[in-house]
């Protein structure tokens, strides 16, 4: 029975934290076009809830880019208070960004549980195709960033674009995307080994 709520306990802590963050954000126009993409995949999973219910585990993995885009939303990327990791490694720029880069890589995990519960591809397929779209959604996704911060200009295309002055870094988020896409695949076929079978 607990299985069955975890989802919707999830849900309900995150619909609560994302309503506190969106109170006196840094910057309303930088809020806005980071937590559309949150609000539409939150909605997506709320939508599909009843019709595929993923495990809590791809469901806690999902979470993960939904808190900390959340988080990136209220402060900009730049801005969220991560010095003591910066100074910990000594970093000269602010890496908030690239850690919440590597979790959309974890959505390869429910995309390949639902190629595989659904049986519509072999497992190695599953695999591959997992990967390669979230490689292609991290390009589209700098595209729509450049754009933005092309279209929007100021402070908050400078903001939501968060190089940071890192000429390279919309490279390194898509290695990031794609990085966490590998770590995620590594789990699904891990657990996937531990325990066989439809909805395991």
């Amino acid at each position: 029975m607990g299985k069955r709520f975890f989802p919707l306990v999830l849900g309900s802590v995150f619909a609560v934290f994302f309503t506190a963050l969106a109170v006196h954000p840094a910057s309303r126009a930088v809020w806005w076009a980071e937590t559309i993409p949150v609000m539409a995949v939150f909605a997506l999973l709320a939508a599909t809830y009843h019709r595929f219910r993923y495990t809590d585990l791809a469901y806690a993995m999902m979470a993960v880019w939904l808190f900390l885009h959340t988080i990136g939303g209220h402060y900009t990327f730049a801005n969220v208070p991560f010095g003591f990791v910066t100074d910990l490694f000594g970093f000269s720029r602010n890496h908030f960004d690239r850690l919440a880069h590597f979790s959309v890589g974890f959505y390869a995990f429910p995309l390949a549980e639902l190629l595989t519960r659904k049986r519509l591809a072999h497992p190695v397929v599953v695999v591959l195709f997992g990967l390669t779209a979230i490689m292609a959604v991290a390009c589209a996704y700098e595209i729509i960033e450049w754009g933005y911060a092309v279209v929007e200009g100021g402070e908050a295309g400078v903001e939501f674009l968060g190089s940071q002055g890192d000429p390279w870094d919309a490279q390194k988020d898509m290695l990031a995307d794609t990085l966490g896409a590998v770590f995620a695949l590594a789990v699904f076929v891990a657990r996937q080994r531990l325990a066989p079978g439809p909805g395991a």
